[in-house]
């Protein structure tokens, strides 16, 4: 019933916002050289790797330019890439993630290979036991986490050290229950 409900609702919004998708592409184009996507591996159920979509926010030379966290006023975002972000509008690609299986409307955000290695196991086995999804409670508990961590002295260790595990027990908390209801409310 979740997965008819991610397609029905994916599919309809890739419709109804495919005006807004086309705005968006000529605005990246417009705005810095490079492709309308982003596309980077993140670790799906399972375990299994995917290459997630969302709308390019930064320069296209980013990974080269910097980490895998992206900090408050990071210089690699560009300038429509801000407004993306502060819009939540760079998420919405990841429709495209959930028509193909890859991901869900709900459930545990997909994270990169290198974090997911520090997942403890039992957490790992419950996190990746569903499918990733492009929000969940500890994304909302985290809206404003890259602002967060451009304030620690050390910000990857924050992350790993402070956020990870929280939003690990989140999501651990969403896949034991998960199921549309509980989609629903979130």
């Amino acid at each position: 019933m979740k997965r008819m409900f991610d397609l029905l609702m994916a599919s309809l919004g890739l419709i109804i916002l495919l005006p807004l998708f086309l705005v968006l592409a000529l605005a990246i184009k417009l705005d810095s050289p490079g492709p309308v996507f982003f596309r980077q591996e993140r670790v799906g159920r399972a375990g299994r790797p995917f290459r997630i979509h969302k709308f390019r926010t930064m320069r296209a030379d980013a990974d080269r330019a910097g980490g895998l966290l992206t900090l408050g006023q990071d210089t690699r975002i560009t300038r429509v890439g801000a407004f993306l972000r502060a819009h939540r509008l760079d998420e919405l690609a990841q429709l495209i993630d959930v028509l193909l299986g890859h991901m869900s409307l709900v459930g545990p955000r997909p994270e990169v290979p290198r974090y997911v290695a520090l997942y403890p196991a039992g957490l790992r086995e419950q996190v990746l036991a569903v499918r990733p999804g492009i929000t969940d409670p500890a994304s909302l508990a985290y809206r404003n986490e890259a602002a967060q961590l451009a304030a620690a002295a050390d910000p990857e260790r924050e992350y790993i050290d402070v956020n990870l595990p929280a939003k690990l027990a989140a999501s651990a908390a969403y896949a034991a229950k998960a199921s549309l209801g509980t989609d629903l409310g979130v």
